[in-house]
């Protein structure tokens, strides 16, 4: 019970503004409804009712921002238009101004407040605590006491709790989390550890060579941290029009009470009534409405099609988007290893082989064994055989005995290079050319045959690939493998470059370098390494089944994983930018149609507000088209 209230608490604080805008648009609805049938003083009390409750959250924004930083904004212009159509008697205008400038205030501030969700999942990358060794001895201190030059002690299965080089020890290390590549890496003396990563295999002694917050974690917070940050141009120009727009509008209003009264002979009641009608007519609520709901409509077609866009500005800038960088594992390629190849010698039973090849896999927990042992499973191979002295050795591979024989699995640092073994080899060398991973099977030191792993590229990139080449879009795959590796991936996708070995600060780097030869750049991609080039890009797209980290640096989602979404989504912009073209030209045309029309007295305030209201209605219908 106390848990779902404060989850209830917890929720309207975070959402009042949706809640009071929504609110406040019941009020009205209601109020329209039984308007013939309540006393008028009840009614118009519904309305300050509507107003106060709609308004008050923008209200007070607006005043706020223009002390603090001395301008006017088109918050107070609102509220001044509505206050104004009060004032001469139009309550349900003025009451429908506030609701449908706060409905898109609160959805704007509901949007900032998902994209700045804090990066735990990164955070808690680090342990909490390290195992140090000092003067001969094990000591377990909070990883912030750790200092440079502090040994400390990494067992198989532990994370490393900072940066640092391999004083002791031989591992295997699963830096996935932060390279955003499928395979481990074995490492030994004086090799570099990062925070994060994961020791698979043998123990490790670990120098720290940097404090925490120099850490490789730290610096993806802060990189990601950095590029959220940073504005726009298209944002700061919208900052810029609204504060002349509104400064514009108040000083016309003003003049408007005076001049005519003493240059045109208007009574004073005629002068305040135009006033007020410049007021009405002049608010932006079409130009709001020409974008909000065309957004919106595009935002929902797009989560309809499995595509998340976190805001009506990410939709707007990817149809200008000429270059498109991508990760490699997990974007272009499933993100985990699929055997692709078997190759034994003439001499041997090929399933007694996976049989025991899967017995010893079973017991290990790398990537290669386990595609090996699910391999194994879906072709129904025994793994249940007995076997003796099992045994790793870290950055080779492993040892078994069975009837009488010696059998090792892994690289081929394991075996004697006699004529046959040599053989399998190069048939593996052949196959790393085509991006895929060997592990050779042998029997008392003599290769009898080997596996070939590969991490799959996706069934729908080749075609999304082909797609953005025929739009004339560039395209650069960004990848921490060798560069044998990304030349196969390269060369089977279609992409048009790729750099490799890059960790994330290269990425990064890479899109800034993009920037000064293309006009609007994006990036997709799914781990934690690619967080700070999501920031960095126009437009960051994350794979769905990606990292928290990556999905919250991104501005676009693909939640079913298909790069050829991204196809319909720039379709999807190109309509929603020409609508909202239509839309603003239209609402423009009538707000000065109407401003001249009033300066005329050719029109009064029911004309007014009806072409005002009108042309609101009008943009909103044009944008909800996007619907379909």
């Amino acid at each position: 019970m106390i848990i779902n209230k404060s989850l209830s608490l917890t929720f309207l604080k975070k959402h009042h503004e949706l809640i009071a805008a929504i609110g406040s648009g019941l009020i009205i609805l209601v109020a329209w409804l039984i308007k013939d049938i309540i006393p008028y003083p009840f009614w118009v009390s519904l309305m300050i009712a509507a107003f106060i409750i709609g308004g008050y959250a923008k209200a007070k924004e607006g005043i706020e921002d223009t002390i603090e930083h001395r301008t006017l904004n088109v918050e107070l212009l609102m509220i001044l238009a509505a206050i104004g159509s009060a004032t001469i008697g139009y309550w349900e205008e003025g009451a429908i101004l506030i609701f449908i400038f706060s409905l898109s205030g609160a959805l704007e501030t509901y949007t900032m407040q998902k994209s700045e969700k804090e990066l735990s999942s990164l955070i808690n990358l680090q342990p909490k605590q390290a195992l140090v060794i000092q003067d001969g001895t094990e000591k377990l201190i909070p990883v912030d006491e750790l200092k440079q030059r502090d040994i400390i002690l990494i067992k198989p299965g532990e994370r490393v709790p900072a940066d640092g080089s391999i004083e002791k020890g031989t591992s295997t290390l699963d830096e996935s989390a932060l390279t955003g590549e499928a395979f481990p890496v074995t490492k030994t003396n004086g090799d570099e550890v990062y925070a994060g990563t994961v020791n698979l295999s043998g123990s490790l002694y670990i120098s720290i060579t940097k404090e925490i917050k120099d850490s490789f974690v730290q610096q993806i917070i802060k990189l990601v941290q950095t590029a959220q940050q940073q504005k726009s141009p298209s944002q700061l120009f919208i900052e810029r029009f609204e504060s002349t727009y509104v400064k514009v509008v108040l000083i016309s209003v003003a003049i408007m009470m005076f001049l005519p009264h003493y240059l045109l002979g208007w009574s004073w009641i005629d002068t305040f009534y135009r006033a007020m009608v410049l007021l009405v007519v002049a608010s932006p609520c079409a130009l709001v409405a020409s974008i909000m709901p065309a957004s919106l409509s595009a935002i929902s077609n797009g989560a309809r099609n499995g595509i998340l866009f976190k805001g009506g500005v990410h939709i707007e800038q990817l149809s200008s988007v000429n270059a498109i960088a991508f990760d490699k594992t997990g974007t272009l390629t499933y993100g985990k290893p699929t055997v692709t190849d078997t190759l034994f010698d003439s001499s041997v039973n090929a399933n007694e082989v996976l049989s025991i090849v899967s017995t010893i896999e079973k017991e290990s927990n790398h990537p290669l064994a386990q595609a090996i042992v699910t391999y194994c499973n879906q072709n129904e191979i025994r793994s249940d055989i007995s076997l003796d002295q099992m045994q790793e050795e870290s950055g080779k591979g492993v040892y078994a005995r069975y009837q009488e024989d010696t059998w090792q699995i892994g690289n081929e640092k394991l075996f004697e290079k006699d004529k046959q073994s040599l053989s399998f080899i190069k048939e593996g060398e052949g196959l790393a050319k085509q991006a895929k991973s060997i592990v050779y099977i042998g029997k008392n030191q003599q290769i009898i045959g080997l596996i070939a792993l590969k991490d799959e590229v996706r069934q729908d990139t080749k075609e999304a690939i082909q797609a953005f080449k025929k739009a004339g879009i560039y395209t650069v795959m960004l990848t921490g493998d060798n560069n044998s590796t990304a030349q196969a991936i390269a060369e089977e996708t279609g992409i048009d470059s790729y750099i490799a070995l890059c960790m994330p600060k290269d990425k990064q780097e890479q899109i800034d370098k993009l920037k000064k030869s293309h006009d609007s750049i994006a990036m997709i991609g799914d781990g934690i390494n690619d967080a700070p080039a999501l920031a960095t890009a126009d437009v960051g797209i994350a794979m769905g089944a990606g990292t928290d980290v990556s999905i919250e640096a991104a501005d676009i989602i693909l939640m079913q994983n298909q790069l050829s979404k991204i196809v319909h989504a720039r379709k999807l912009s190109k309509r929603m930018n020409r609508i909202v073209k239509q839309n603003i030209y239209f609402s423009i045309a009538v707000i000065l149609t109407l401003i001249v029309a009033n300066l005329t007295q050719s029109i009064d305030l029911p004309l007014g507000v009806i072409g005002h209201e009108g042309s609101t209605i009008l943009v909103i219908l044009n944008g909800l088209r996007l619907l379909k």
